[in-house]
């Protein structure tokens, strides 16, 4: 297996040898290891966050999407991702006021308790609200059906809207089924966060690992200077299972996976097709 670098620390055990095929499926009787996802979130908020993601998957440069639903384009980009085979996962949104027109009333009721509680403090995220158990059931089960009437299936993989999957109701819960992909915290170098916030993620991550399927790491594509930090980011690749968050809605980031720019960092190095981790 190959060995996380010393200073990341990796809650579960490395994925192991095996090459992807074109599809980004890992082959587990080759030697090479590691491949690089890069996945955008956001799709189906609203035209222009579907449209510029679309441009992005459409030039290789964007793996696959998180979904929002019951957001205003959720329906149109759900038929487009089924009608090019994008690969498309669930982006459980707690904090941002669906936008459908269809949307049902007392989903959105539900939706407004938890989301005055995840912003009333910095840290609500990480406390266990007791008083909002049911609506946080109903939530997650209105958006895992609806995703299955626009996509045709249940999500294979989940993630949160401002990371809030992993939210301690979400969590305590147990709200994300079993067996599933789901994104892990962000992987930071010693140094870039306190001790007790590494050492919270590192719990959470222990906790997820339990019961679903995380790749070895996780960053976000901003900040895209200094360039050392792209470098070394896309060269863990070479080793690990690295997910790359990006949002092609903002500019920066845009024009970074449109206009050739990524193309000096990936260095031959593929991105993968679908977002895939070992079975």
């Amino acid at each position: 297996m190959t060995a996380a670098p010393d200073d990341f620390t990796v809650s579960t055990p490395p994925i192991g040898a095996g090459d992807t095929d074109k599809f980004g499926k890992r082959r587990d009787n080759d030697t090479a290891s590691g491949f690089l996802i890069l996945n955008a979130d956001d799709w189906g908020r609203d035209r222009e966050n579907t449209d510029r993601t679309l441009e992005c998957v459409t030039r290789g440069t964007v793996s696959s999407v998180s979904a929002m639903i019951f957001m205003e384009d959720s329906e149109r980009a759900a038929e487009i991702a089924r009608e090019k085979g994008i690969d498309a996962g669930l982006h459980l949104n707690f904090t941002t006021e669906f936008s459908a027109p269809h949307t049902p009333a007392r989903l959105n009721e539900h939706q407004q308790r938890i989301a005055r509680h995840l912003k009333r403090r910095r840290f609500s995220a990480v406390l266990f609200h007791p008083g909002l158990v049911r609506s946080f059931e109903y939530v997650v089960a209105a958006q895992r059906e609806e995703f299955c009437r626009l996509y045709g299936r249940e999500p294979k993989r989940l993630d949160g809207h401002h990371h809030m999957h992993l939210c301690a109701n979400v969590l305590i819960q147990k709200l994300l089924p079993a067996g599933t992909v789901v994104r892990r915290n962000f992987s930071f170098q010693p140094g870039e966060k306190g001790s007790y916030n590494r050492a919270y993620r590192k719990v959470v991550d222990g906790i997820l690992a339990r019961r679903h399927r995380l790749t070895d790491l996780f960053f976000s594509l901003p900040p895209l200077s200094p360039t050392s930090r792209i470098e070394r980011m896309f060269s863990l690749a070479d080793e690990l299972a690295v997910e790359v968050e990006t949002h092609p809605i903002n500019a920066e980031e845009h024009r970074f996976l449109t206009e050739g720019e990524i193309l000096r960092f990936t260095k031959g190095r593929p991105i993968s097709r679908c977002y895939a981790v070992r079975e």
